[in-house]
């Protein structure tokens, strides 16, 4: 499994966030190396259905090492928080939706007392026992639309 070229659909959603960058602050946009690495980096989700940078790096047959990847991730200068909003501005607009609400929903998520190497897992209260458990707690927001 590796990856030539992205798809189109991941081409036009990408120049599309550009887009709504520059219309939510004019003085950003992405640089064709971050578009780039965004485009791969969503190909390399839909490919491996994982996000791990070990297995992103399998996928480019060796373009992108492993330390590049994740250097793009930490160091690179993508304002970030602009990319979550003009993103969700693109896929609302995508599908014509005007209004809605937020829903939230949480979840405990059960894991064993040994369980190190799994990310944000801690003692929670369990609601069925009463007692402790090791867990992690997940949470999720939904959009209402009519």
């Amino acid at each position: 499994m590796f990856i030539n070229a992205p798809l189109p659909f991941i081409n036009s959603f990408i120049d599309k966030v550009n887009k709504a960058i520059q219309e939510y602050n004019p003085d950003k946009c992405l640089t064709r190396i971050q578009k780039n690495w965004i485009k791969f980096c969503i190909m390399s989700v839909l490919m491996t259905n994982t996000v791990c940078w070990f297995n992103f790096a399998k996928t480019s047959m060796g373009k992108c090492s492993f330390a590049a990847l994740s250097w793009m991730f930490r160091k690179s200068k993508i304002p970030w928080e602009i990319l979550l909003v003009s993103s969700t501005r693109a896929v609302l607009r995508r599908h014509g939706i005007t209004e809605g609400c937020l829903g939230i929903d949480d979840t405990d998520k059960k894991r064993s007392k040994s369980a190190r190497k799994i990310s944000n897992v801690h003692k929670i209260k369990d609601k069925t026992s009463g007692g402790y458990i090791m867990g992690q707690s997940l949470v999720f927001l939904l959009l209402i639309t009519p």
